[in-house]
Parts: C-alpha cells; structure tokens; sequence
C-alpha cells in the first residue's frame, strides 16, 4: 500500500510502498479515508537529530484520521465491520487515573499518539490499538470533518478550560486564523457571548476569521496591543488564545491580557509567557494546552453534527500529499490540507 513517511532527518517527506498492516489482538484496521496535515508535523520534521524524541524513522504521518472499518482482530468489541469512524489521536495506557478519566492525552505512562509516536493515517490503511479510540462519525462527510480530531478537539479544550472568564461583555482574542485558530473563533461563538477578536499577519486569514464569526480583526503586530486596548476601555481582553506559540505572539498575548485574564498558548512552538509579580498583570494565568480528552472529542463531533462548526479543508490525494506539506509549510493552506487516500 502507498504510505507518506517521514523517512530522513532534515528531509521532506516522501511517498513509498509499504506492506499492508494485519491487525493483532485487540486492534483495528481502518481503511483511511481522509487525514488531516498538521504543523505539529512539520514541528516533528523540524527537530534536529539530538531533539527528535517520536517515532524511530521510517514514520508514517498523519494523527487527524477518519477511516472505515476494515478487521479486527481477536477480542475486539463494539465496533462493526463497515462502520465509519474518527480516530482519538493520544493514545495512553488505558489503565492510569488520567486515562480511566479520558484524559488519555495526560498519560502517566506517556502517549503513544498514531504519525507522532506510531504509524499514523497517511496511507491507504492503519492500525488503531483499541477499538476506544475510534469515535462514530455517523452521517458526517470523513473528509470535511477529520480534522474535527485535533483541529476541532484542541480549540475546543482550550476555549472550553476558559469559558468561566467569558461572560457576556467580555473579549477573547484568537492570535492566529489558521487551521485551528478558525474553528476556536466558531467554538468561541457557539460557547459563549464574548466579543471576538481575531489577530494574523495574512489578510487572507483574516477574511477567513471574518467569515466564521470573528467581530473585529487586526493585524498581528505590537499595534495591535492599542487597538485591543481601545475596544475595551484600555483593560485588554478577558482571554488571549495563542494559536501560533512563537515568542512575537506570546509578548502580544502579555502586552494585551487584563488583570486577572487568562493566556492559553495552544500553538506548538517555542515561545513563552512569563507569568510572574512584574511581567504579566496581576492574577493573569497561564495555560498549555495538551490536545483533549476522548469525551471532549464526542462533543466536538456533536458540535459539529449540529452544524455549530465548519472545518475549512483543501483536499489532496495521497499522491500530491507532499504538495500539501510544502504548501502549508509555506503558510499557503485556507484552514486545514486533508490528504484522500
């Protein structure tokens, strides 16, 4: 079967024949219909030899995956045979308290999450561990929603962990309109009444951001700090969702929190905020956030079966999978690349 695999370090990736997998004890095979291309991969295609800690190459891409069941193997219960599905990406023991409470993405024994420390769905077929990691995905349409498994989960954990600060009248800012910052901005108006404002540096992201919901957009510079500033009668916004993680944005999101407002970085990269007596306001808190839990993926699907989101998708077969990288490591991709086997 053709499979896109991260192969060398340093390198892109590259499409190759690999052996069709059989499913053992417990597991499942899926025929993949659609996966979901992540800057967490190219995050993983970026670490030098002496930072890469995934998967021993060859690593079969791809952590957002919907499928079709296929097999299963010996053992396996409640799924069928035909059945259409989402695959739960953080995958944990399934035994710790974290993972007894869904919070899988928080295993004590660490998580062997599928195109990050496993073979993931950039192929034609893929080997699920346990049938708990499959979510039905009912009538919905594989390719418009797999990336609902981590586009979908992640912003809605970071969005939901800050609901208590957004109360009607109050401001979340989104830094970043790109695969995930566009279905927080749905998130944040399907959850809440606070006013949504929405930072990034493409225009074209922020005609996105407009026509999902955003109420005000700027462009991601320090100028931007005023203008929140000034349509909150100089407090600064209630809650600042960074979804793109380098250090420019993390000294915005400072530079615009009010007293006692919350920082949620989400995006994956290495900036900081530094939460302390004199670098932040006071009673500001601090989150990175992990993914999110299996339930919390059972009410994305819902959120989504009630047509509360929309994820904005490009579509790509498996054979120009490495075009939809090199464009979105251009930052060339509207929403989310999904790869069609």
């Amino acid at each position: 079967m053709k499979a896109l695999q991260y192969r060398t370090i340093g390198a892109r990736p590259e499409l190759v024949e690999v052996e069709k997998p059989a499913p053992g004890p417990s597991e499942v095979l899926l025929r993949v219909t659609a996966a979901g291309a992540c800057h967490s991969d190219e995050f993983i295609m970026g670490a030098s030899a002496e930072d890469y800690y995934f998967k021993p190459l060859p690593l079969t891409l791809g952590h957002e995956v919907a499928g079709v069941v296929e097999e299963v193997g010996a053992g396996v219960h409640g799924v069928e045979v035909g059945e259409s599905v989402l695959v739960y990406g953080p995958w944990g023991c399934g035994r710790c308290y974290a993972c007894a409470s869904g919070e899988e993405q928080n295993c004590e024994q660490g998580m062997r999450a599928p195109g990050i420390f496993s073979d993931g769905g950039m192929a034609e077929y893929m080997i699920v561990d346990d049938a708990r990691h499959l979510v039905p995905l009912g009538d919905l349409d594989p390719v418009q929603n797999v990336s609902l498994t981590d586009a979908g989960l992640t912003p809605y954990r970071a969005v939901k962990s800050a609901l208590p600060r957004l109360t009607p009248g109050t401001t979340a800012v989104v830094i970043g309109s790109g695969g995930l910052g566009h279905v927080a901005i749905q998130i944040l108006k399907a959850l809440s009444q606070a006013t949504v404002v929405v930072l990034d540096v493409a225009e074209d992201k922020l005609a996105l951001a407009r026509e999902v919901g955003a109420d005000h957009t700027f462009v991601s510079d320090t100028d931007a700090i005023g203008s929140v500033k000034d349509l909150t009668r100089g407090l600064g916004a209630d809650v600042v969702l960074d979804f793109v993680g380098i250090q420019p944005t993390a000294d915005l999101a400072a530079g615009m929190v009010r007293v006692g407002g919350q920082v949620v970085v989400v995006g994956v990269a290495s900036g900081a905020v530094r939460i302390g007596q004199t670098t932040v306001p006071l009673d500001v808190t601090g989150r990175a956030i992990n993914w999110g839990s299996r339930t919390e993926l059972m009410e994305v699907v819902e959120l989504a079966k009630r047509g509360a989101i929309t994820i904005h998708v490009e579509e790509f077969p498996l054979d120009r999978a490495t075009e939809a990288y090199d464009r979105l490591h251009a930052g060339q991709v509207r929403g989310r690349a999904v790869i069609v086997p």
